[in-house]
């Protein structure tokens, strides 16, 4: 079989198959070339285009744009709170300041208080001393619980205008009181001479065992004297009608000593409404006698032991 004749170098420019495909089908097989080319380039530019819009960030649906604006809302109360809360802070912080100055200042009072409370217990002490308060014995002489002057069985007041120099214009301790526990000069009830007596009722029938004196110290009398003090005395204990006198006992008076407590020489077991105490004698002074407080000091109930009683009452 003859060999066709054609040129070594167009097997390489021409598909083998070509040779087989008539040349009025080569246009069209073309264009569907052509066309499946476009196809697969729309197919790349779809998914260029959905690649793309991947990343543009979608609207999101209305719960969820509730749920952002909730959340903004709180971040913005809480922004709000916390800054309120700061300035409280603040203004507490400037208030406790305050408070702290103003309390330091109370504690340096409360220390000068303390420091003063100190002198005037010290100062109350002394006082207590002078009054007398440090005896301690319940005194059934005082107005305060009603004890009374009998006026009967006390001498009149020493009402002599000469007087007044002596305590200084203050009143006169009338006898239509009890002695008065304010010890001060002038502040007494004088009686005319050196001799003289005072009659006290007392609050209650009392189990008598002790009498105290007080007068003023030398350093404060008006006169630079005691010379007006009592010094003899008699204490009788009174009860019944008539008035029934029980010797009780007989005493001096030392005014160097101002308050000075004579235990009673006879305490017989019985009770008695009222005391007498009889002066017979002062320090010097010739016009008058000043008696300041006396204290009237015994027992409701009958005392377990008795002192030895004297059965011989004694009389001025």
């Amino acid at each position: 079989m003859p060999r066709s004749s054609r040129n070594p170098g167009d097997s390489c420019d021409q598909p083998e198959n070509v040779a087989h495909v008539p040349r009025e089908a080569r246009p069209r097989r073309y264009k569907l070339f052509i066309h499946k080319l476009i196809e697969k380039a729309g197919v790349l530019i779809l998914c260029a285009f959905v690649f793309v819009a991947s990343f543009q960030p979608t609207p999101p649906p209305l719960t969820l744009q509730l749920c952002f604006l909730k959340q903004r809302n709180l971040l913005l109360l809480l922004k709000y709170t916390n800054r309120m809360y700061q300035e409280k802070v603040r203004h507490h912080t400037g208030e406790i300041q305050d408070l702290r100055g103003h309390l330091n200042q109370l504690i340096t009072k409360l220390q000068e208080m303390e420091a003063m409370s100190d002198e005037q217990k010290m100062t109350q002490k002394i006082i207590k001393m002078i009054q007398g308060d440090y005896i301690e014995k319940p005194d059934f002489a005082l107005k305060s619980i009603g004890a009374s002057i009998d006026f009967e069985q006390t001498s009149a007041t020493y009402n002599h205008d000469k007087a007044c120099s002596y305590w200084n214009w203050i009143r006169l301790w009338n006898y239509a009181q009890p002695p008065d526990p304010n010890v001060t000069p002038g502040n007494c009830w004088a009686f005319s001479g050196d001799r003289g007596q005072v009659t006290i009722r007392l609050a209650q029938k009392v189990y008598l065992s002790n009498l105290t004196l007080q007068h003023i110290p030398k350093t404060i009398s008006l006169s630079g004297s005691l010379d007006t003090a009592p010094k003899d005395f008699v204490i009788y204990g009174m009860e019944g009608s008539p008035k029934e006198e029980v010797f009780l006992g007989a005493f001096q008076f030392q005014p160097e000593n101002i308050i000075q407590t004579f235990q009673l020489q006879n305490q017989p077991p019985r009770t008695f409404g009222a005391v007498k105490v009889k002066i017979s004698s002062n320090w010097g002074n010739p016009r008058f006698t000043c008696l300041y407080r006396v204290r009237v000091h015994g027992s409701v109930t009958l005392p377990r032991e008795q002192p030895n009683q004297s059965p011989h009452p004694k009389r001025d």
